[in-house]
Parts: structure tokens; sequence; C-alpha cells
């Protein structure tokens, strides 16, 4: 039988119920002073605080209580489809679709000929992958990024390079994958002011966001669960706490090999893999399924500090700065 871990239930219940509704519902909301009221029935509201129905007088801060106590999901299936990972017993973290009960805040209308070939066209568009407009600027994500501890320089060289901008709607880091046409066919979305994460609709997973190194013709490939941990294992290379590393560096966008397998099938030359996911149980699982994969060798190389590369990165800049203040304080002024 499936089942979620406390664990992953914790993480869900992280997920803000605003950002699921402007990413998944945001066309059966209007904006109405700071929040929103569902079009069809202004008792029912959400906002940065949470949802609240007026009507039945229930209400919860939580994206999670919003898919089980008004959209009828059930709990496993709702925090799989906050977090993107299976079951338990399914192992990894691949995306996962559940199938939610058909229920809504309010009384549907009657289901017509007409209105279930509107539902089955959205359906259709849903599933066409559709790349978040992009902002005028990218100050929002520049800043994010470097309040996470990313060497400015790195962050701007992805902006440059058509794989890091800045969305329209919510501000979000958009990181994208391309394809070998370099037609971009995969968008991982970061939120710069929520836990929100997750990727664009219709993304194709075998296209992962990818650091490229200075010697295009390297052997080598590190593996990393998200695009932020990427880029930190590159600032801390550059800023000289860890070794350098002069090779690909890959983005599964979770814990699914697919964007790996794809990768080393358009890269024959890859002979190495340097297996940096994360060091949980999660990690642990896709770093022993990549390990055997067979015609590379494969290096296990997780973080030293904390669960993931950014944890390490902003853990060794705080020692750093605190080891500047203490020196600064016993150099005496001459």
């Amino acid at each position: 039988m499936a089942f979620v871990t406390k664990d992953q239930i914790e993480r869900a219940r992280q997920f803000p119920v605003l950002d699921y509704v402007m990413r998944y519902e945001a066309d059966q909301y209007k904006r109405v002073g700071r929040g929103y009221r569902l079009k069809n029935d202004d008792a029912f509201a959400v906002g940065e605080n949470g949802w609240y129905c007026h009507k039945n007088q229930i209400g919860s801060r939580t994206a999670l209580d919003y898919l089980v106590k008004i959209k009828g999901y059930g709990l496993v299936d709702a925090v799989c489809f906050l977090l993107g990972e299976r079951p338990h017993e399914h192992g990894d973290r691949a995306a996962y679709t559940p199938k939610p009960k058909a229920r809504s805040p309010t009384k549907s209308p009657p289901r017509t000929h007409k209105r279930a070939e509107s539902e089955a066209s959205e359906q259709s568009e849903r599933a066409t992958f559709v790349l978040p407009r992009r902002h005028k600027d990218n100050r929002r994500v520049i800043a994010y990024l470097q309040s996470r501890g990313i060497d400015k320089d790195i962050i701007l060289e992805c902006i440059s390079r058509g794989s890091l901008y800045e969305g329209a709607n919510w501000h979000n880091c958009v990181f994208t994958g391309k394809d070998e046409n370099g037609k971009t066919r995969f968008a991982a979305l970061r939120s710069t002011t929520t836990s929100f994460k997750g990727d664009a609709d219709g993304s194709d997973k075998r296209y992962g966001f990818i650091l490229p190194p200075e010697n295009p013709k390297s052997h080598e490939v590190a593996i990393f669960e998200a695009p932020i941990n990427c880029l930190s294992h590159q600032t801390l290379c550059k800023q000289e706490f860890i070794a350098p590393f002069d090779g690909w560096r890959l983005s599964l966008s979770g814990t699914s090999d697919l964007a790996l397998k794809h990768f080393l099938k358009t890269h024959a030359k890859i002979t190495h893999c340097v297996i940096c996911t994360d060091n949980d149980d999660p990690g642990n699982a896709i770093a022993a399924k990549i390990a055997a994969i067979p015609g590379i060798t494969a290096k296990r190389s997780p973080p030293t500090i904390g669960s993931d590369w950014n944890d390490t990165l902003q853990a060794m800049q705080k020692a750093e700065r605190t080891q500047n203040r203490v020196r600064k304080i016993n150099t005496p002024d001459l």
C-alpha cells in the first residue's frame, strides 16, 4: 500500500496555498484587495495568510489542507503532488501526477457536452510545454541567488547563456534545459519569495539544467538534484572552498535519472560521473542507481555540510566571515 513519510508530510505543509492556486488555478480566481476570491463564489478567499471558506467557516494556511479538505485529494496523493514525488513504495522521487476526487469549494455547474470538450482542451493545453513569460529584468532573481551565496558572475553567465531568467508574473527563478538544437524543452521554477518549487507544465525531464565546463571535451559530469546545487558547487570551486572541478554539471530536477541517461546518450565522450546528489535517503538511493549505469565509472561525492550543496556553501561562507571578524579583532592596528 502506498504511503508517505512524516518528513514528506511536513515538507508538503510548507507549500503556501497562494503559490499552488496561482500556478494551477489562477484562471478560477479574481483579485480582490490584497487577496483573491473564487470567481463563482466570493465566499471563498485565498491570500498570503492562507485560504478561508466563509460559508463553511473553515480555513488553513497550507496548500496541503486545501487539496485534502477542498479539492478532495487523499493525503498520499496531495503530498506527492505538491512535492513532485512518488509514494514511498515506489522508491525514487520521479514526477507524480495523482488523480484527485472530483470536488470543489462550491457546487459545479452541470457537466454538459460543451463543458466536457472545454475541460479536455484545458487538460491538453496543460500537457503542452509553456515557458513562463520573462520579466523586463532579472534583479530579483540575481538578488535571491546572491542571498543563497551564489557568485554573481556565475549568475550573470547563466543569464547570458539563456539558461536562467526571471519570470514575469511571480518573479520566480526559471532554470531552463535545452535540446540538441538549442530549443528550450524544460524549465525548473524556484520562488524568490516563498518555498515554492516545481517544473513548468509540459517540461521534458530528459533535458536538465546544465552548466558547461571551460573544456567542452571534458570526460566528467557532476550530478545534482537541483540547479541551485549546481551553482553552489561551482561557487565553492571558484571561491576555493573545495577542489576545482573542470567538468559538466547537470541537474536532474529531482531524483529521476532521465536527464542523466539522455545526457550520456548525447555526450558519448563522458566516461565518469561524480554523484553530488543530496546527503539523505532519496539522494543516496539515486546515487546507487547512477553508480550501476553500465559504461561509466562513478564516484559518490555528497555535500560535506548539511543535506545539499547550498547548505555546504552557506555554512562555509559563514565560517569564513566569522574567521575574518576574529582575525580583524585580534590584529592590532599599526
